[in-house]
């Protein structure tokens, strides 16, 4: 295996000639000397020139904390000079991490509840902020408002968020906001770390969205954000990633928060993630949502914080990956945080029976067709939505009302449409409520989907059986918020803690702080292979730990 490894990471490094036509690549040089002398050189001609070799290669940049340039090559001559010069430690070319795509998920009843209920009970009255149905569950799982106090709700803190880009004119955002930069060079944006994704967007919300009237926060309400656009829908480039940590150096960061990665990291990255924890930065990133035994990259690194993700009844989430790396865990199921305005989606179901009207908790799928505009329709009881169902009632022109099991949810929809039903109200054969995509290829199936939980469409099925009228009215509005799924949502929660962390006592080192998050984050089990670190994340224990620590230190 390991050899395996240093061939992949071997190709990575050197290239070939068929990649070195019109390539990028990070050259790491051997000392700071050797690149202080290269970047003066560069500063003159703007081309790679050092005293063993002139190459014609062009610098777009210089990466001075760790002593990188980039450098574009046109041919395999150049490429070959670079790595034959005796000042140059790597030639790594450029590659492409996956892009960070969290699970979309819907807010999930019952332990979201429960733990709601729990946290609530330590939130100090004297905290002033309004705690609501609108306040995201893992704020308060991690006990953040009970740590405001000490660390001055994160104020003296600033966090850089290495991810898709940003809505700097989020309401949740916009106070805390300092600046960005965009590493991947798109085009067609409205500002240079402009977030079509929204992956960004929703990671600096839980880190440090403002607090508002509703009740949203973020886990340091008054921490500082920086944003480096690293990814695309290309991907997360090394050449970017190595960019936006030296950007964090230079400016000199309390914590960088990445919620990306993949299977291995290049050198490069490696280095500059020593370079961000030689220069005081504490580095937090995620686990990973594989669902498999082995942490990610860079969240493997020995001085990243790797973090996993927990649901609201505090168990491993499915998809989130452990090992003997992870340090600790967070929420990160059904996470609700900003996104670019108006790209959020909230379902809406409002139910009737015989003219009694209510809304209920609902979802809706992915490849479903999108009600922007309230509908209404009458409801007819479609069993499973099998073929035999449908032949068994008329549902043309209405609702069909299908119980969750036996065949797809695609399965059930499209036997709707063939039977001439316009949309589709679906409860499921379990308590709470769950997500689900009806296509795998991004289609969508001309027909409204929304889920309802167990007992409602239980309610309706006698509704219906007792020869009552029953209709459900429909939409899906726009917001400026959604709930996500993934160890992207995690890692945001322990960024925003650390920044709490550093804004209560600014003199601890990336170990230290650490080691205060393991050693007081609360244990779960069972953690037989590591599956939860040290336990999930507690603010209040780890601020007070590290005010203690402050007063004790020379």
């Amino acid at each position: 295996m390991k050899s395996m490894l240093f061939v992949l990471l071997a190709s990575l490094v050197l290239g070939t000639a068929a990649q070195a036509d019109g390539q990028r690549v990070l050259v790491v040089m051997k000392s700071a000397q050797s690149f202080k002398a290269m970047d003066q050189a560069f500063k003159k001609r703007s081309l790679f020139f050092s005293k063993d070799s002139a190459v014609g290669a062009k610098v777009e940049d210089t990466l001075s904390n760790i002593n990188t340039l980039v450098v574009n090559v046109s041919n395999e001559a150049e490429l070959a000079k670079l790595q034959n010069d005796p000042s140059v430690a790597i030639v790594e070319k450029e590659i492409f991490h996956p892009a960070p795509r969290p699970f979309k998920g819907s807010v999930v009843f019952g332990g979201e509840r429960t733990a709601r209920n729990i946290a609530f009970a330590g939130v100090p009255r004297n905290s002033g902020f309004k705690i609501t149905d609108k306040t995201p569950w893992g704020i308060l799982a991690v006990k953040a408002p009970q740590a405001w106090v000490q660390a001055n709700e994160g104020a003296a803190s600033r966090v850089l968020i290495l991810d898709t880009g940003i809505d700097k004119e989020h309401s949740s955002i916009k106070a805390n906001y300092e600046q960005g930069k965009n590493f991947v060079g798109d085009a067609n944006l409205p500002y240079d770390e402009a977030d079509h994704e929204g992956h960004g967007t929703h990671v600096a919300g839980t880190i440090a969205g403002v607090q508002d009237s509703n009740g949203f926060t973020g886990v340091a309400p008054k921490a500082k954000l920086l944003m480096g656009r690293v990814c695309s829908t290309q991907g997360c480039s090394n050449i970017a990633i190595a960019q936006g940590i030296n950007w964090g150096v230079q400016q000199n960061v309390d914590v960088i928060s990445m919620s990306l990665g993949g299977a291995w990291s290049t050198p490069a990255e490696q280095t500059a993630v020593a370079a961000a924890n030689q220069a005081g930065i504490v580095v937090v990133a995620a686990s990973g949502n594989g669902g498999t035994g082995n942490v990610s990259y860079p969240a493997a690194l020995p001085t990243v914080i790797a973090v996993g993700a927990v649901d609201a009844d505090l168990k491993k989430a499915d998809f989130s990956q452990w090992g003997p790396q992870l340090a600790v865990v967070a929420p990160g199921v059904s996470v609700v945080s900003s996104v670019p305005m108006g790209t959020g989606r909230d379902p809406e179901v409002t139910i009737s029976i015989d003219g009694q009207t209510r809304i209920v908790p609902s979802s809706t799928f992915e490849g479903s067709r999108e009600t922007l505009t309230r509908e209404a329709n009458s409801l007819v009881d479609a069993g499973l939505g099998k073929p035999e169902d449908f032949a068994k009632v008329n549902v043309k022109g209405k609702y069909a009302l299908i119980s969750r099991g036996e065949i797809a949810f695609s399965d059930k929809v499209k036997n709707a449409i063939t039977s001439g039903a316009v949309g589709t109200i679906i409860y499921n054969n379990a308590p709470g409520l769950l997500k689900g995509a009806l296509t795998q290829d991004g289609s969508t199936l001309d027909a409204a989907v929304f889920l309802v939980e167990q007992t409602v469409g239980k309610e309706l099925v006698a509704a219906l059986a007792a020869g009552k009228t029953a209709g459900a009215s429909v939409i899906v509005k726009k917001t400026d918020y959604a709930p996500f799924d993934g160890t992207s949502m995690a890692t945001p929660h322990v960024a925003g803690v650390i920044a709490l962390i550093k804004s209560a006592n600014k003199s601890l080192t990336p170990a230290q702080v650490k080691s205060i998050l393991q050693l007081t984050s609360q244990a779960l089990g069972p953690n037989t292979n590591n599956e939860f670190g040290a336990g999930v994340v507690n603010a209040q224990a780890a601020v007070s730990r590290a005010v203690i620590m402050g007063s004790t230190l020379p």
